[in-house]
């Protein structure tokens, strides 16, 4: 009874989320033969967020962790200031290392949502890629043609089309392919924009007398705005998001995007998840599915409490077009200002002028609960402030000075 439970998640861990298994027979071996595998993961502290997209792997990883394995967490300090241009269209400018350490200060704090910190193997590339010298760096390069680089989907296109490409481009995989190394991987997981690397790790260790890696590719997850979730298109929900604001972000996600969210962003249950797919093809509203994926993924990674709270506050606000229960409040410094557009950059509820004035001619900005349709006018405070409203989440209450 207990083999084939653990059949079961095997075929779950090599099947549920999953695009592609380099080596598949070797990996099904090894994990039925008991054999305590050590499972990598490497995250680039590009961005201060761990958002969505990221925890596909950190869950798959869990998988192996809840199986036994040894999973190894690679936060990217040294990698992240090169930059990875894998799924890029363009060259990804070089961060500072004042940037990179700023950015991972809470990465252990967001994973830990997901793994059991404890028990993972937490190393920072530096440790390794630091000591490097032009003699080992071009050894490891002699792995590797420049044909194979130029070969990957992007870097083709970008040369087609007159892009620059650095040499500091074409050696990221190196650096990436080395962490398996350092870290004696049996497993890697990544995004399928990650294959080239991926693979990459698998040529180093034979280079460097190690078994290859195995590999586990997951699909891509797709932002808020339809494209895939990415901290530079701020098109995110991440992990230190608030209940409310995570909850209300999920909400926002297109229809289409239930069930592949369910299987690659929850651990509910694949029978559940599959009798979601059939009243979604019976015509069920996908509003009331869309609601639970919003409770499962805000429970993940707060609590149940917190869960049920922002679904009271959603369903209050956007169901029954109530004012949120909290509304972040701006003293405003004059009684008059020019027009809305400098009233609503300056309270900080957008980024500037020009987005004011795009998010008012598209009917996303509420005064007071009336469509705000001509910005032009002067702005004259009333004693008791105004409520602004940007979007269907955005809420501010903008106060009359304290001398008025």
């Amino acid at each position: 009874m207990e083999t084939d439970k653990n059949s079961e998640k095997i075929k779950e861990l090599m099947e549920r989320g999953v695009e592609e298994v380099i080596d598949r027979n070797n990996l099904e071996t090894a994990l039925k033969s008991g054999k305590k595998l050590r499972v990598k993961l490497g995250i680039d502290p590009t961005s201060p967020n761990i958002h969505l997209g990221r925890t596909i792997p950190l869950l798959k990883l869990k998988d192996f962790q809840d199986l036994g394995h040894k999973v190894v967490l690679i936060i990217g300090d040294f990698t992240g200031v090169i930059g990875d241009t894998s799924d890029k269209e363009s060259e990804r400018p070089m961060l500072t290392e004042k940037e990179i350490k700023q950015n991972l200060k809470n990465y252990i704090q967001q994973a830990q949502k997901v793994i059991d910190i404890k028990k993972c193997e937490v190393c920072y590339n530096s440790q390794w890629l630091g000591k490097l010298n032009y003699h080992e760096i071009g050894r490891q390069a002699d792995v590797f043609s420049l044909a194979e680089f130029i070969a990957r989907e992007n870097i083709k296109k970008r040369l087609e089309s007159g892009k620059r490409i650095s040499l500091r481009e074409v050696l990221y995989p190196l650096m990436q392919g080395y962490d398996s190394v350092a870290v004696k991987a049996d497993v890697e997981l990544g995004g399928t924009d990650q294959r080239f690397n991926l693979l990459a790790g698998r040529e180093l260790q034979r280079y460097y007398g190690q078994s290859p890696q195995n590999i586990i590719t997951n699909p891509l997850i797709e932002g808020l705005d339809g494209r895939k979730m990415s901290s530079s298109w701020g098109n995110t929900i991440n992990l230190l998001d608030s209940a409310n604001e995570m909850f209300g972000k999920i909400m926002s996600l297109k229809d289409e995007l239930i069930v592949n969210y369910f299987i690659l962003a929850t651990r509910v249950n694949m029978a559940k998840i599959e009798e979601y797919k059939k009243d979604l093809s019976g015509g069920k509203n996908p509003m009331d599915l869309k609601i639970k994926l919003a409770f499962e993924i805000t429970k993940l990674y707060h609590d149940q409490s917190q869960a049920e709270k922002a679904q009271e506050e959603f369903e209050k606000v956007h169901q029954k077009g109530e004012l949120p229960s909290e509304i972040t409040k701006w003293q405003a410094t004059a009684n008059e200002y020019n027009d809305y557009l400098e009233l609503l950059y300056l309270s900080g509820i957008v980024a500037s002028k020009s987005e004011a004035r795009r998010l008012v001619e598209s009917g996303a900005v509420e005064i007071n609960g009336q469509k705000l349709t001509n910005w032009k006018n002067k702005v004259n405070l009333c004693e008791k402030g105004i409520t602004v409203q940007v979007g269907k989440r955005k809420f501010i209450r903008i106060l009359p000075p304290k001398n008025f």
